[in-house]
Formats: structure tokens, C-alpha cells, sequence
């Protein structure tokens, strides 16, 4: 069992308290969370459902490794293996699957898709731990769909690099 929980769990408390992520802790998730899908992608599987309740959060006992402020440091694992899926020779899978929330252009419009919109996921969850909500919402599944389609979404707050934003 995770030890840390998942990262909606930490996502939803960090709203509640009106406290943002520290950078360093978001960009660790993002590293760990690439490697990880890097893996399957390189045994031709698409994991189809990144979210925030997917990435597992394990505390990491290393004393070196803590924080200055002396915080823990997190270890972000992928889980929830239920809906993933080997691809077909090109790369690519028809059926939808996943999360309405964090799901690909591609994945709405019932096209093909590929890798990549694991990676798209993984940037609506790295949006998400930035700025506590996801990047799109809507007040219906069509109006979700809309916005997702155009791909138009709020800025991240300020206090963070150009760096993380662009990798968002």
C-alpha cells in the first residue's frame, strides 16, 4: 500500500488548505511518473487512464534525500493498471477509455491515438498539482468536450518557473 497515498488525496488537502505544491516536488512527480510511463511505452503498453488517483505516492525514508525544510520527499509510482492495454502494430488504439477529465483530444473524438496521449494526460495532472484544479471543466460532458478539443486553459499561477509552465 501506498504509504503517501495518492496524489488526488494530497491534491484535494492542498486545496482545502489553500496550500500550492513547492516546484521541486512537482517536477520530482513529473520525472518519476515519465520514467515509469517510459517503461510501458517501451513494452508497446499505453497505460489509458493517467490521473491523479493513478500515481501512487510512497514516502521515501532516505535522510539524505529530504527537504531542506524537512518535509518529506514522495516517490510517485503508476497504478490502476485495469484499462491498459498492449498497442497494435502501429502504435495506435481505437477505444475510448480513461478519465473524461484527463483524456486526449484524440480520445474524445473516438480517433486513433497513441503515446501521446498518455503524455497529455500527465500534463493535465501536472496542471492539476500546479493550480489544485484541472485544466479544463465544464458544465456538461459537451461543454468539457468543447474545451478540451480547443485545448485553451488557465495560466498557472505565477510563483511558478517558465520552465514548468512550458513543460505543461
Amino acid at each position: 500500500m501506498a504509504d503517501g497515498g495518492d496524489l488526488l488525496r494530497m491534491i484535494s488537502d492542498r486545496k482545502k488548505r489553500k496550500v500550492h505544491f513547492r516546484e521541486s516536488q512537482v517536477w520530482r512527480v513529473l520525472i518519476e511518473t515519465v520514467y515509469g510511463l517510459r517503461a510501458m511505452h517501451e513494452l508497446s503498453v499505453m497505460h489509458r487512464d493517467i490521473k491523479s488517483a493513478n500515481i501512487f505516492l510512497f514516502r521515501n525514508s532516505d535522510v539524505s534525500t529530504r527537504q531542506a525544510d524537512g518535509g518529506n520527499l514522495y516517490q510517485a509510482k503508476l497504478g490502476d493498471m485495469n484499462v491498459s492495454k498492449v498497442t497494435n502494430q502501429n502504435g495506435l488504439n481505437y477505444t475510448q477509455t480513461g478519465t473524461p477529465y484527463y483524456a486526449s483530444p484524440e480520445v474524445w473524438k473516438d480517433e486513433p491515438y497513441g503515446y501521446k496521449s498518455d503524455i497529455w494526460s500527465l500534463g493535465c495532472v501536472i496542471y492539476e498539482m500546479l493550480s489544485l484544479k484541472p485544466p479544463f471543466s465544464g458544465r456538461d460532458m459537451d461543454h468539457l468536450y468543447k474545451r478540451v478539443c480547443k485545448g485553451v486553459f488557465p495560466r498557472i499561477p505565477d510563483h511558478y518557473s517558465n520552465d514548468i509552465w512550458a513543460i505543461v
